[in-house]
């Protein structure tokens, strides 16, 4: 049994054999490009500023993944050596970028299924705040440092680790310092004034999902019989199609949505909270140490 998941086993046939006829990750990416009205969501991040809560485009969005992974568990599956893994944690690994002349840094932040947009915000920020600064350097930065010190020892070392990794030998450590091993990466470049982009998903890792946010466009939508341009928030979503049916996919888009056109849902514990995996005692106790 892997560190970060359990086999699942009880799957269509059909999924179970598709990772053998598609084994690389970027071998079974699709792509959707999904535009998001900004109105509801500026209206509800606009309130919540009144009441002395500021709420990122960012939180919204990562809340209203987590909060239909909730209903929706397979989005947190992985595919590892050519099995089916449902992930015993939530995580999104994010860039951060450092001020000055400091290199940027990428980790990843652990949520709870049942965390609302409010403790969804107060971790990103956190998540922020801490990695932001100049001389911190997390287990990430760390793993890099070590691996490039030693003329050489780089490929050795990914080439080891990719091969512990697709026999479930990679160690706690390891798989907590890597950003690659998470629920789903997310970038937000319409903080740097960029459009958004379909970003890859990792081959080294677990990763079954990413998210990329972009600047607002003026998008044609009808409403109510009428074709008019509305403000959105582009997505350029990428997921690996191993995980999941087509189908299984779009009522999760369509859960999605429905949080972003209406925010407030995302506020309290969710309603239903379905587990591929139970909660593992000893896990979350390693994350409370960590």
């Amino acid at each position: 049994m892997r560190k970060d998941g359990k086999r699942v086993r009880n799957v269509d046939p059909m999924y179970s054999l598709i990772p053998y006829f598609l084994v690389r990750r970027y071998d079974a990416m699709n792509t959707i490009s999904l535009d998001i009205p900004l109105e509801p969501i500026q209206k509800y991040l606009n309130a919540q500023r009144k009441n002395g809560k500021n709420i990122s485009h960012l939180g919204i969005i990562i809340a209203a993944v987590l909060r239909a992974t909730a209903e929706f568990p397979a989005l947190n599956r992985f595919i590892v050596n050519r099995k089916i893994y449902a992930r015993n944690e939530f995580s999104v690994g994010m860039v951060v970028l450092k001020p000055g002349e400091a290199n940027d840094t990428m980790n990843k932040i652990y949520f709870e299924l049942e965390d609302d947009i409010f403790t969804v915000q107060e971790k990103i920020d956190r998540y922020v705040e801490e990695n932001r600064r100049a001389d911190n350097e997390n287990a990430t930065d760390r793993i890099m440092r070590i691996l490039l010190a030693i003329p050489g020892l780089i490929r050795f070392a990914a080439d080891f680790l990719m091969f512990l990794d697709r026999h479930n030998l990679l160690p706690r450590a390891i798989i907590e310092a890597s950003p690659f091993h998470a629920t789903m990466g997310i970038t937000n470049l319409a903080s740097i004034r960029t459009n958004y982009i379909h970003h890859h998903i990792y081959d080294f890792g677990t990763m079954g999902m990413f998210v990329s946010m972009g600047n607002t466009e003026l998008v044609p939508m009808n409403r109510g019989g009428i074709n008019v341009l509305e403000k959105c928030i582009p997505l350029g979503v990428v997921m690996d199609e191993r995980i999941a049916s087509g189908h299984y996919f779009a009522a999760a888009f369509q859960r999605i949505r429905s949080y972003l056109k209406d925010p407030s849902l995302l506020e309290g514990p969710p309603q239903v909270v379905n587990r591929d995996f139970p909660i593992q005692e000893n896990w979350h106790s390693f994350k409370k140490k960590k």
